[in-house]
């Protein structure tokens, strides 16, 4: 790895400062993400452009990364979610999987630890979706083999507390 890789990998991982009132706005937008800085405001006893100044900082130190709708994959037609372990020979055959990062049914790509190289998350039409996203992945020089496991039912999915 390059000294400049190294450098990025640790601010990435560098976590930001944040003190309470910043984790208790980071909930709240968590929770819904739609609150204007004005109720947001009277939430956390802090004016709105006060509130408006903090989401800033939170977005310019890359706290926030973006304020999305988290859709319902059902009611858009993506039933079948799906996680598939991918494995590769080697890091260029796991960095050649990125190709498939611009596919709308991929929602996440993960190296991991274990057996696996790769986790790839994929919310899909049906199965005949899944067959033809595995022929996709299998079709890169380096995958050896992937196994798949189809979500029969979801109790909780979010993202990442502001709360220690």
């Amino acid at each position: 790895m390059d000294e400049k890789t190294n450098v990025v990998r640790q601010e990435r991982h560098q976590p930001a400062r944040l003190d309470d009132v910043d984790r208790r706005l980071l909930g709240l937008l968590s929770e819904d993400g739609t609150r204007s800085y004005a109720e947001l405001g009277q939430l956390l006893h802090l004016s709105a452009p006060a509130v408006h100044e903090r989401v800033k900082r939170l977005k310019r130190d890359g706290v926030i990364k973006a304020m999305v709708a988290r859709l319902d994959g059902c009611k858009v037609g993506r039933t079948l979610l799906t996680f598939v372990l991918v494995n590769t020979r080697n890091v260029a055959s796991t960095k050649r999987l990125l190709e498939l990062s611009g596919l709308q049914e991929i929602e996440e790509i993960h190296t991991v630890a274990g057996d696996s190289g790769v986790l790839v998350k994929a919310r899909l039409r049906d199965t005949e979706g899944l067959e033809d996203l595995l022929g996709k992945i299998q079709g890169i020089e380096g995958v050896d083999d992937t196994r798949s496991y189809i979500v029969l039912s979801t109790f909780v999915e979010r993202g990442p507390s502001a709360l220690l």
